[in-house]
């Protein structure tokens, strides 16, 4: 049982942020029906690559939830979903601003059916403002918020983070919201409506750099394979690849100069006294710790980087971090058996609860896969289910055998 057993979230979101936060509610044990167009439903499940013409990036992120295909632009599809909204905690939503109103499913119209309802909605730019009216985009996130002006090489082309931070960003942050309302519902009863926005939610995380500006009217840069403000704390080429070095205060890149690399000199050195000496000069000293560290391979370094307590790691490509005999031992790469995808590994859960675990019980579901479930929950007969799929209310069911 779950630490959010009991609780029910409607999901009508799609791609990537909505459906984030709702399978780590569905992970933490909460019930999630997810509410999909009846035209191809989810878009993401229009997205490759496939197996056996299923989505794997909807897979992905679906784990653990219920699907329902409903049309709400249909009365009969709209009190199917407000007789749904009666008996939930949690609605999520990533429309553009608007569109919700137009389909009658707005916050003020939910909280006439249910005034304790928790309302999220996310998009790209939030529910007021100037860009409100603006599409959400992560990689537009990415340029407007500043993150990929600090992201690459100097006098470079401006890079990505090569993962959607933004979606992912605005996911958590819609997650943790969601539980705010929830703990403060418990104390009052009373439910609100919550605006997430991806350009947003990556704000709170420009920490130093917010500091450097605010006080200096520093801009920050690109810096690369290099800390902003710490040295050596970056990327060096070892004689098999990368190894990532953390010497971020002074103690460490002491133990770094007398047990790792046996240049105790270079602690008295006066270009590499203090860290601001080590920042200033930075190439000189990257040059001089690679022409060392070339000599071995990245375990060798590595080895010796733990026994003196020196933060390093490996670069690793994605392959070798999901086969890392850690992240295996921690339950961070799972497997699932889907009725069409076969046995099929997934991302574990970070989250470890000493009571309540989380749990991946389900795979993703079929497309309106919990149709008929759903509805004869909500007391429809079989005759009124079978009616409502001949009107395109609900879709066709999916195949059975």
């Amino acid at each position: 049982m779950g630490p959010l057993d009991g609780l029910r979230v409607v999901d009508a979101s799609q791609i990537m942020a909505g459906p984030y936060c709702t399978m780590v509610l569905a992970d933490l044990g909460a019930e999630v029906i997810k509410i999909e167009k009846v035209n191809g439903g989810d878009d993401s499940r229009q997205m490759g690559p496939f197996v056996n013409g299923e989505s794997t990036c909807f897979f992905q992120i679906n784990r653990n939830k219920k699907s329902i295909a409903l049309n709400l632009k249909e009365d009969e599809g709209k009190k199917i979903f407000n007789d749904l909204i009666k008996n939930s905690d949690i609605f999520v939503e990533n429309f553009r601003p608007g569109i919700t109103k137009k389909l009658e499913i707005d916050y003020n119209s939910l909280k006439k059916i249910n005034e304790s309802i928790i309302y999220c909605s996310i998009s790209g730019f939030g529910q007021t403002g100037p860009y409100s009216h603006k599409g959400g985009f992560d990689l537009v996130a990415q340029g407007m918020s500043g993150i990929m002006s600090m992201t690459g090489e100097q006098e470079g082309r401006p890079l990505k983070s090569g993962i959607a931070v933004y979606d992912i960003g605005a996911g958590i942050t819609a997650t943790y919201s969601i539980l705010a309302a929830y703990i403060n519902r418990q104390k009052t009863g009373e439910g609100q409506h919550i605006d997430v926005s991806l350009a947003e939610s990556g704000f709170p995380w420009f920490v130093w750099e917010a500091a450097a500006y605010f006080s200096e009217g520093t801009i920050p840069k690109a810096t690369g394979h290099r800390h902003r403000v710490s040295a050596p704390y970056q990327a060096l080429k070892v004689k098999d690849g990368y190894i990532m070095l953390g010497c971020a205060n002074q103690r460490t890149w002491e133990m770094f100069c007398k047990e790792v690399i046996e240049k105790p000199e270079w602690i008295e050195d006066t270009r590499f006294l203090k860290n601001e000496d080590r920042q200033k000069n930075v190439e000189e000293l990257e040059n001089l710790i690679e022409d060392i560290l070339c000599t071995e391979n990245m375990a060798f370094w590595n080895e010796k980087c733990e026994k003196a307590g020196v933060p390093s790691g490996p670069i690793n490509n994605f392959a070798q971090a999901v086969e890392d005999p850690h992240y295996n031992a921690r339950g961070m790469i799972q497997e699932i058996s889907h009725p069409v995808l076969g046995n099929m590994k997934t991302l574990g859960i970070p989250t470890k609860f000493s009571r309540t675990p989380g749990e991946i019980k389900t795979a993703s579901p079929l497309f309106g896969q919990h149709n008929k479930e759903i509805l004869s929950n909500l007391d429809y007969s079989t005759d009124e289910i079978q009616r409502l799929y001949d009107k395109g209310v609900v879709t066709e069911d999916y195949p059975e055998s």
